[in-house]
């Protein structure tokens, strides 16, 4: 698995981004994946999303501090993935870091690299329209 992260202050504390995100609005700033439907699970919201031909499943739970989402089922883009987006107060607004592991699951050398590089992308265009909504 490879580890990437991402991290920017917003101009927001974080109980405001509290209530600007969701479990759907996650998945939508981080702009691969259009949300398709979500349902209640146990203690997590499920999100249904689809794009470049895929459907799969992401469980997000809610943390202390932020958000945890992972790929469930076999039908998704990567082997595995899960991420963690946490907020805290910082300067009069938040400091919002997101860190994900991700695995292609593929025995080819530069596999999960080529994931991670991808994955940091997704992570630095969630918290950049993060910054702009909020």
């Amino acid at each position: 698995m490879r580890e990437v992260e991402a991290e920017r202050f917003v101009a927001a504390t974080p109980d405001t981004l509290r209530r600007l995100l969701s479990p759907a609005a996650l998945v939508e700033y981080e702009g691969s994946f259009v949300v398709r439907g979500t349902r209640s699970e146990d203690d997590a919201t499920v999100v249904t999303v689809a794009g470049g031909g895929l459907e799969f499943d992401l469980r997000v739970t809610e943390t202390d501090d932020g958000w945890r989402y992972e790929q469930v089922g076999e039908r998704g883009p990567f082997d595995a993935m899960e991420t963690a987006v946490t907020v805290e107060p910082a300067n009069e607004g938040s400091r919002v870091r997101a860190v994900s592991r991700v695995s292609l699951g593929l025995p080819l050398p530069l596999a999960d690299r080529i994931a991670g590089w991808k994955r940091r992308g997704e992570l630095r265009r969630l918290l950049d329209n993060i910054a702009d909504d909020a």
